[in-house]
C-alpha cells in the first residue's frame, strides 16, 4: 500500500518522531510511504484532487536517522500523485504551530483529509472527528465522570472565583495550545502574579481552569489508544508516565519532562473503557490519553508522540501493530468500497 503521513512540515520533524518510527515501519513491511506538507493539495478544475509529495525511496532502512534523511532529500524534489495512487493518509500535524505565522495551514489537514476520504482513501483519524477535536473544548464532550471540575472562560473574575471554590488551586491554560505552552498553577485566587498569568494565558483565547489534581505532582500518564482499545503488544501497553522537572506543573516531553515506565491500572483501563465509545464514534483510529489520577486531563488526537520512546523502554514493536492495523484497514477498503464510511473504518 502506498501511505502518506501529513506532517506540519518536513524541515521539523526529526528521527526521533512517532511519524518516523511509522514510516521507517511500513517500508520495512513493502509498503510505499510518502509525507505531505500543507501547501501540497491540488484541487483540479475537473474536481480531480492530487498532491505534491516528498517520496522515500524503497531501500532497506535500519534506522529512524537514515529515513530521516532520505526524506529531507526527498523534499527538495517532489512528485505529483492523484490522491487516488494514496491508499492511507495519515494526518500528524500539530494544527496550533500553525495557527499564529500560518493560519490557513492550520486546517489544511481537515480540509483535504476530507476530500481525500470522498474520494475513497483512509484518513485517520477522521477528519470530521478531528473538526470536532480542534481545541482542548474536546474534553467536555465526554463523560462528566472522567473529567476534573472545568471552567472555560476569557474573564479573569470568573477565573478567580472558580479558584476561591478549589482549595487544592488550579491549572489555568489556553484552550488552544500543545507542548505545555502558557500552563501555569495558580495556588489561591489572590495569587499576586494572577494578572500576568491571565494575560500571559490569553493571549491565545478562550482559558481553561482546571481544578489541580494533587497526584500530578508524579506526573501524568500518557496512554495510547488504538481503535478505541488500549494499544498492547507482547504484554505491554503503549503507556509512560511523563514526569515533571522539579518546580515545574507541566509533564509534557517538549516541556523537559522525563518518561519513565507505568504500570496500568484499572483505574486506568476503566477510563479508557469510558472514553471508547465517543473515540470510535468520532473515528479517532490513533490518541494519546493524558491521565492524573482518576481523571483524563487531555485527549491527544492529532500528533500522540511517544512510541518511539516505548519501543526502547520495554522493547515492543508497538508500530508494528499500528501498521499492521492499517494493512487490515486497506482490506476492508477492498473488500467493501465506499459503501463503508471513513469515520466507521477509521476505528474498525
Amino acid at each position: 500500500m502506498r501511505i502518506a503521513f501529513f506532517v506540519n512540515s518536513i524541515a521539523t520533524e526529526t528521527p526521533g518522531y512517532t511519524t518516523t518510527t511509522l514510516a521507517l515501519t511500513a517500508i520495512q513491511r513493502g509498503h510505499s510511504v510518502v509525507y505531505v506538507e500543507p501547501g501540497d493539495f491540488i484541487l483540479r478544475p475537473d474536481d480531480s484532487l492530487a498532491a505534491s509529495v516528498g517520496v522515500l525511496p524503497d531501500a532497506s532502512y535500519k534506522s529512524a536517522d537514515k529515513v530521516y534523511a532520505a526524506l529531507q532529500d526527498a523534499a527538495k524534489q517532489k512528485k505529483t500523485f492523484a490522491i487516488s495512487d494514496v491508499d492511507i493518509l495519515f494526518l500528524r500535524n500539530d494544527p496550533s504551530l500553525d495557527a499564529t505565522d500560518r493560519p490557513w495551514a492550520a486546517n489544511a489537514g481537515l480540509m483535504f483529509g476530507r476530500l481525500a476520504a470522498e474520494r475513497g482513501v483512509i484518513v485517520v483519524n477522521d477528519p470530521d472527528g478531528l473538526t470536532q477535536a480542534r481545541s482542548k473544548l474536546y474534553l467536555q464532550t465526554f463523560p462528566e465522570a472522567v473529567r476534573p471540575a472545568t471552567l472555560i472562560s476569557r474573564s479573569v473574575a470568573e477565573i478567580r472565583a472558580f479558584v476561591d471554590k478549589h482549595s487544592k488551586g488550579c491549572i489555568v491554560k489556553p484552550l488552544q495550545g500543545s507542548g505545555g505552552k502558557n500552563v501555569f498553577h495558580i495556588a489561591t485566587p489572590t495569587d499576586s502574579n494572577l494578572n500576568q498569568i491571565f494575560e500571559a494565558a490569553s493571549g491565545d483565547g478562550y482559558l481553561i481552569a482546571q481544578v489541580y489534581i494533587p497526584e500530578a505532582r508524579a506526573g501524568d500518564v500518557r496512554l495510547f489508544v488504538m481503535n478505541g482499545l488500549p494499544l498492547e503488544c507482547d504484554g505491554s501497553y503503549a503507556a509512560f508516565r511523563r514526569v515533571p522537572t522539579k518546580g515545574d506543573v507541566r509533564s509534557n516531553i517538549h516541556a523537559a519532562g522525563t518518561a519513565r515506565k507505568v504500570k496500568i491500572t484499572d483505574t486506568i483501563l476503566s477510563i479508557a473503557e469510558m472514553v471508547r465509545p465517543k473515540l470510535v464514534n468520532d473515528g479517532m483510529f490513533l490518541v494519546g490519553l493524558d491521565i492524573v489520577g482518576d481523571k483524563l486531563l487531555e485527549i491527544n488526537v492529532f500528533t500522540p508522540g511517544g512510541l518511539t520512546r516505548l519501543a526502547a523502554m520495554y522493547k515492543t514493536d508497538f508500530a508494528t501493530r499500528v501498521i499492521v492495523a492499517l494493512e487490515q484497514k486497506l482490506v476492508l477498503r477492498r473488500a467493501y468500497g465506499k459503501t463503508m464510511p471513513n469515520s466507521r473504518l477509521a476505528t474498525l
